[in-house]
C-alpha cells in the first residue's frame, strides 16, 4: 500500500505543471519628470494581479517590480504603465 501511495505521489508531481516563479523586472520610464509620477505608475502597477513589489526610482526613472509569473507577464506590467500615460520598456 505504501507503494502505491508513494508511486502516485510521485505521478502526480511529475505530471504536474511546472511551478510558478517570482520574477523580478526593471522598467525604463523615460517619461517621469516629477514627484506625482511615481506615484502614478505604482498606482497602475499595483492594479495588476500578481504583483507583490514595485520600487519607483524618479531619478534613474526606473521601476522594478516583483511578480508571480504564473498570475501575470512582463508584458502586463508594460501595458499598465502605458495606459497610465507612462510608456516602458524592459531595462537591458
Amino acid at each position: 500500500m505504501k507503494k502505491l501511495i508513494t508511486v502516485i505521489a510521485l505521478s502526480a508531481a511529475l505530471s504536474a505543471p511546472a511551478w510558478a516563479a517570482t520574477q523580478t523586472v526593471i522598467l525604463s520610464v523615460t517619461g517621469m519628470t516629477c514627484a506625482a509620477c511615481p506615484i502614478t505608475i505604482k498606482k497602475a502597477l499595483n492594479k495588476v494581479e500578481g504583483v507583490e513589489t514595485i520600487e519607483v526610482n524618479l531619478e534613474k526613472k526606473e521601476a522594478l517590480v516583483t511578480f508571480d509569473d504564473a498570475k501575470t507577464t512582463v508584458e502586463a506590467l508594460l501595458e499598465a504603465t502605458k495606459n497610465a500615460g507612462y510608456p516602458s520598456t524592459v531595462h537591458p
